[in-house]
C-alpha cells in the first residue's frame, strides 16, 4: 500500500521536468517553411502597416499575426491555413513565395494596390478553395496551366488582366468564378460549366471579349447569375440559355446582341432581374411576364423594339423597376398600374407612344422616377399627379402636354419632386406664370425650356431655395434678369440663352456662393441627348455653366466673374455687350469662354493663358485690337474662326502682323480720334449739301444762268472728248508704226 502513491509521484516529477519544454515547444506555432513563406511576401511589398515581426522569439507565432488563420490539429506545430490581407493599403507585387503555403485553403488580397503580373506557383495549391485579388492593378497572362483542384471561389474582378479567360478544368467544386471588369479578350469559353456542374455564379461583365453569344450555358445546370454585361458579344441568344430554370439574374447590357427576345424567356421563372439594354434586338416584346412572377428589375432600354406594352406586365406584381426608354414602341400606355403597386421607376421616353397619361398611374404609391419624355403624349398633367408624394424625378419633356400653370399648380404640391423635365412642351402661346406658384420647395433641378414661352422670369423661382439647375432657355421671355437670382446659394447651372431679356448683367450674378465655393461638378441630371450611334443618353454631367447667350443684353463683362473659381463655361455671346474684357484668370476651373457675337473692345488679357483647362474659346465678332496671347491654353486656340471679323488683332492664328498694326479706331485709347474723325466728316458733309443746294437753287430759279451754266457744261464735255480721241489716234500711231 505504501508504493501505490510512487508512480503518481513519479508521474508528477516528468510533468513539471519536462512542463517548460513542453510550454517552448508550444511556441513553435508555426510551420517554418510557412514562416519563410510569409517573409517573401512581406519582401514582395514596397510598404505595409501588417506589424509582422521576423526578429526574436515572437516570430515564430504566426498565428496571432493580423490576416492568419492556421489549423487545429496539431499542439506542437501549426500551418497556415487561412491569409485575409484585404483593404490593408499594400503596396508592391504578389510573392511566388505563397505557392509554398502548401496548405493554404484561402487567400484574400482584395482592395489593395498591388501591381504587376501573378506567379504562376500562386494557381497550383492543392487545397486552395478561395483565391479573391480583386480590385487591384494586377495585370499579364492567367497562366494556361492552372491547376486549382479545390477552387470554390475565384474572383480577380477589377484589375488588368488579358488574354483568355480561364476555365479551371477539373475544378469540380468551383462555384462563384468572377473575372469582370479586366481586359480580357476572344470568345467566351462556355467550357467552364463542363468543369463543375455546381456554378452558381459567373461574371464576365466589362471585358474586351467578342465573338456570336456562345453555346453551352445551359450546361450550367445551377446558374443563379450570368452576367455578360459591357462586352463586343453579338449574334442572337441560343435556346440552352432558357433552360436554366435556377437562373435569377441575367445581364446582357452593352453588347450587340440581335433579333428577336423568345417567348422561350417564360421557362426563367425564377428571374429577379434581367439587363438587356443597348444591344441591337428588335421586334416585339414577348407577352410571357404572367410566367415570372419574381421579375422585379426589367430593362430593354436602347434597342429597336417594337409594338406596344404587353398586357401580363400588369400581372407582375413584384416589379419595381421598368426601362423601356430608347426604342420604337408605340401605342398608349394601357397597363392595370393598380396593380403595380411595388412599382418605383417606370421609364418609357423616347418612343412613339401617343394618347394621353393614364390617370391610374400616381396608384404606383411607391414611385420615385417618372420618364415620359420623348413621345407623342397629349392632354394636361392628371391631377391625380397630387398623389405622387414619393416622386422624386419627373420627366416629360418633348411631348405636346399643354397647360403650363395648370401643371405647375398640380406639380408644386410633390413634397419629394427634385427634377422636373418640362421641355418642348407648351407651344400654344402660353405665358409663363408669374404668379400662383409656392412650392417646389425641395427641387434643384428644373428644366422649362424651348416652349415658346412669353413673359418674363417669374418671382416665384426666388422661393426656389434648394435650386441646383435652372434651364428656361429658348423662349420668348423679354425684360431684365432679376438680381434676386444671386440669393439661390446652391445654384450652379443656368441657361437663359435664346430669349429676349435685356439690360445689364447683375452683378448679384457673381456671388453665386455655389460658384464661388464647393465642387458642384459632379451633381448629375436627367439629360437627353443622343450619342454617336444614335441612341439616347439618359444619364450625363452638367458642368456648372452660366449660359446668357442670344439675348439683348448690353452693358459690360462683370470684373466680378473673376471670383467664379468653380464655373467651368461662360457663354455671353450673340449680345450687345461692349467695353473690355475683364481679368478673368481667377477662374481657375474655366473650359469654355464664348464672347464671340459683341461689342467688345480693346485687346484680349494675357493673363487669360493662366486658366489652363480652357479648350473651348471664341471672341469672333467684336473690335478686339492688340496681339493674341500665347502661352498657356492659347497655343491650342489656333483656329483662325476663334477672332474672325476682329481687324485689329494680330499675331498667330491671324495674317495680321504685329510689327505692322494699323491704329484701331474703336480702342478707348483713340476715342478722341474717332470722335474728331466723325465730326470731319459731319462738317464736309454739311459744306457738300449747302454748296450743292446754293448752285441748284440759283439755277432753279434762274433762268438765264441756268441756260449759261448748261452751255458751259456742254463745251466742258465736247474738249474732253475731242483731248480723248485725239490721243488714242497717236497712241494707236505709235504702237502701229
Amino acid at each position: 500500500m505504501g508504493n501505490r502513491g510512487l508512480p503518481c509521484f513519479c508521474s508528477l516529477l516528468l510533468l513539471l521536468r519536462f512542463a517548460p519544454l513542453s510550454c517552448s515547444q508550444s511556441q513553435q506555432s508555426c510551420d517554418s517553411s510557412d514562416l519563410n513563406a510569409l517573409r517573401g511576401v512581406v519582401e514582395g511589398l514596397q510598404s505595409s502597416d501588417l506589424g509582422w515581426s521576423f526578429n526574436g522569439s515572437s516570430s515564430s507565432d504566426c498565428c496571432t499575426w493580423v490576416g492568419i488563420s492556421c489549423d487545429l490539429g496539431s499542439a506542437l506545430v501549426k500551418r497556415v491555413i487561412g491569409l485575409d490581407l484585404s483593404n490593408k493599403s499594400l503596396k508592391g507585387s504578389v510573392s511566388s513565395s505563397l505557392g509554398d503555403l502548401d496548405q493554404l485553403k484561402q487567400l484574400n488580397l482584395s482592395n489593395n494596390s498591388l501591381n504587376g503580373s501573378i506567379p504562376v506557383e500562386l494557381f497550383h495549391l492543392p487545397l486552395l478553395e478561395l483565391l479573391d485579388l480583386s480590385m487591384n492593378m494586377l495585370s499579364g497572362l492567367i497562366p494556361a496551366e492552372s491547376n486549382l483542384p479545390s477552387i470554390r471561389l475565384f474572383n480577380i474582378s477589377a484589375n488588368s488582366f488579358r488574354g483568355t479567360h480561364p476555365i479551371f478544368a477539373g475544378s469540380s467544386n468551383l462555384s462563384v468564378y468572377d473575372v469582370s471588369s479586366n481586359s480580357f479578350s476572344g470568345p467566351v469559353d462556355t467550357g467552364i460549366c463542363n468543369s463543375s456542374d455546381s456554378i452558381q455564379v459567373l461574371r464576365f461583365s466589362a471585358n474586351m471579349l467578342s465573338g456570336e453569344f456562345p453555346v453551352g450555358f445551359g450546361n450550367c445546370s445551377s446558374l443563379s447569375e450570368l452576367s455578360l454585361d459591357a462586352n463586343g458579344l453579338t449574334g442572337t441568344l441560343p435556346d440552352d440559355l432558357f433552360t436554366l430554370s435556377s437562373l435569377t439574374k441575367l445581364n446582357l447590357q452593352g453588347n450587340s446582341l440581335s433579333g428577336t427576345v423568345s417567348n422561350k424567356i417564360r421557362n426563367l421563372s425564377n428571374l429577379v432581374r434581367i439587363d438587356t439594354s443597348s444591344n441591337n434586338f428588335s421586334g416585339v416584346i414577348p407577352n410571357v411576364f404572367d410566367s415570372l412572377h419574381k421579375l422585379e428589375f426589367f430593362d430593354a432600354s436602347s434597342n429597336e423594339l417594337t409594338g406596344g406594352l404587353p398586357p401580363s406586365l400588369s400581372n407582375c406584381s413584384t416589379l419595381i423597376t421598368i426601362r423601356l426608354n430608347n426604342n420604337s414602341l408605340t401605342g398608349n400606355i394601357d397597363l392595370n398600374f393598380t396593380a403595380l403597386p411595388r412599382l418605383k421607376h417606370l421609364s418609357l421616353g423616347m418612343n412613339f407612344f401617343s394618347g394621353r397619361i393614364p390617370s391610374d398611374l400616381p396608384n404606383c404609391l411607391r414611385m420615385q422616377s417618372l420618364n415620359l419624355g420623348g413621345n407623342n403624349l397629349v392632354g394636361e398633367i392628371p391631377s391625380s399627379f397630387r398623389n405622387f408624394t414619393s416622386l422624386a424625378m419627373l420627366g416629360l419633356y418633348v411631348n405636346n402636354f399643354s397647360n403650363l400653370f395648370s401643371a405647375l399648380q398640380i406639380l408644386q404640391s410633390l413634397p419629394n419632386l427634385t427634377y422636373v423635365l418640362l421641355d418642348e412642351n407648351f407651344r400654344d402661346g402660353e405665358l409663363m406664370p408669374s404668379e400662383g406658384i409656392q412650392g417646389f420647395a425641395n427641387t434643384e433641378f428644373l428644366s422649362i425650356s424651348d416652349c415658346s414661352l412669353s413673359g418674363s422670369i417669374p418671382p416665384w423661382l426666388a422661393n426656389l431655395t434648394k435650386l441646383k439647375s435652372l434651364d428656361i432657355s429658348s423662349n420668348y421671355l423679354s425684360r431684365r434678369i432679376p438680381s434676386w437670382l444671386g440669393n439661390l446659394d446652391s445654384l450652379f447651372y443656368l441657361d437663359f440663352s435664346s430669349n429676349l431679356l435685356t439690360g445689364e448683367i447683375p452683378t448679384s450674378l457673381t456671388r453665386l456662393r455655389s460658384l464661388m465655393y464647393g465642387n458642384s461638378s459632379q451633381d448629375i441630371v436627367l439629360m437627353f441627348e443622343r450619342n454617336s450611334s444614335g441612341k439616347f443618353l439618359q444619364y450625363s454631367s452638367l458642368r456648372p455653366s452660366i449660359i446668357l447667350s442670344n439675348n439683348k443684353l448690353v452693358g459690360s463683362i462683370l470684373p466680378g466673374f473673376n471670383t467664379l473659381v468653380n464655373l467651368h463655361v461662360l457663354d455671353l455671346s450673340f449680345n450687345d455687350i461692349s467695353g473690355t474684357i475683364p481679368d478673368l484668370s481667377g477662374m481657375s476651373n474655366l473650359e469654355s469662354l464664348d464672347l464671340s457675337h459683341n461689342h467688345l473692345t480693346g485687346a484680349i488679357p494675357p493673363s487669360l493663358s493662366r486658366l489652363h483647362f480652357l479648350s473651348n474659346f471664341s471672341v469672333a465678332y467684336n473690335n478686339l485690337s492688340g496681339q493674341i496671347p500665347t502661352g498657356g491654353q492659347f497655343d491650342t486656340l489656333n483656329d483662325p474662326s476663334i477672332y474672325m471679323d476682329n481687324y485689329y488683332l494680330c499675331g498667330p492664328p491671324t495674317v495680321n502682323n504685329c510689327s505692322k498694326e494699323e491704329p484701331n479706331p474703336y480702342t478707348d485709347g483713340e476715342g478722341n480720334n474717332e470722335t474728331k474723325t466723325t465730326w470731319s466728316y459731319f462738317g464736309t458733309g454739311l459744306g457738300f449739301a449747302i454748296g450743292f443746294w446754293s448752285v441748284c437753287g440759283i439755277l432753279i430759279f434762274k433762268e438765264s444762268w441756268s441756260n449759261t451754266f448748261f452751255e458751259m457744261i456742254d463745251k466742258l464735255f465736247y474738249k474732253i472728248y475731242i483731248i480723248i480721241i485725239v490721243r488714242m489716234r497717236r497712241l494707236n500711231g505709235e504702237i502701229c508704226g
